[in-house]
């Protein structure tokens, strides 16, 4: 098994498809790489280099006790971008990894990074305070904790079903592709997930936004229950300077599996350019 060994000896399973320049995709809470594996393979096949791996406490990663705060994770990235000699490199965020992109451009200086996208992603600030009106409320986030406490297995049925906009007048993915999800959702460490889903709720990466200072695209759905369009995608757009924003009209939050195709298309012409 291909692995990056990070400082404190956490090993991050990684997938390295394809040659030219380097595209490296963060995957989001509480999945692994294979959820990007469709954008992986068209970013290889379009003549670009696709490096995909597991968050520590995911996937096929170690699962370290602690380490899941965005300056550790952040830290990850740049073991990762060492270690495979990736020089000018994009580096994308789905969800989650979105904050692991914003915490690398500013805790480490974006080095080597040449391009950023933020896709559904919960930069700069999910919570609901005083001054983010746009928010979620911290009682959301404690009773996602309560149930995952409880029963993880039941809440993972109900949430993917957001996640990926499954309604009675809507079902863009099969049933089979709820379960891969729930089966990949509970590989993860029980730990890991309840300390990764308070890091991405409470952490407020507004500061972080300055150091975007490479060509950001930034795509969110404008029906994403998961991670409201106004507080992330809209308000990113906002609070990075020169970004682009691609909003898809009616989708939800999986948009690598509910709008693989276009969201493969808007990401290569966004690497091209």
């Amino acid at each position: 098994m291909t692995v990056i060994t990070t400082a404190d000896k956490t090993k991050l399973y990684f997938k390295d498809w394809g040659e030219g320049r380097p595209v490296i995709l963060l995957h989001g809470w509480p999945l692994s790489s294979d959820s990007w594996d469709d954008q992986a393979m068209a970013i290889a096949n379009a003549g670009f280099r696709a490096i995909a791996y597991d968050r520590r406490g995911f996937g096929r990663s170690s699962q370290p006790w602690s380490g899941y705060d965005y300056d550790t994770l952040a830290d990850d990235l740049a073991a990762v971008i060492e270690q495979t000699g990736a020089q000018e490199a994009t580096i994308v965020g789905f969800s989650m990894g979105g904050g692991e992109v914003a915490r690398y451009m500013s805790r480490h200086a974006g080095k080597v990074v040449s391009k950023t996208v933020l896709v559904s992603s919960v930069v700069p600030f999910m919570l609901k305070t005083g001054d983010n009106p746009d928010g979620t409320e911290p009682s959301v986030f404690e009773a996602m904790t309560k149930s995952m406490t409880e029963d993880r297995a039941m809440f993972f049925s109900g949430f993917f079903k957001d996640f990926f906009g499954v309604g009675v007048p809507s079902h863009p993915v099969s049933d089979e592709m709820l379960q891969w999800a729930r089966n990949v959702s509970m590989q993860a460490g029980l730990n890991a997930t309840l300390s990764c889903a308070e890091a991405f709720a409470t952490t407020d990466f507004r500061p972080d936004l300055a150091a975007f200072k490479v060509p950001t695209l930034i795509i969110h759905g404008t029906a994403d229950k998961t991670v409201p369009i106004d507080a992330a995608g809209r308000a990113a757009a906002k609070g990075i300077a020169g970004s682009m924003l691609i909003e898809y009209e009616d989708a939800p939050h999986g948009l690598f599996a509910t709008h693989k195709t276009r969201l493969s298309g808007d990401l290569l012409t966004f690497l091209r350019e």
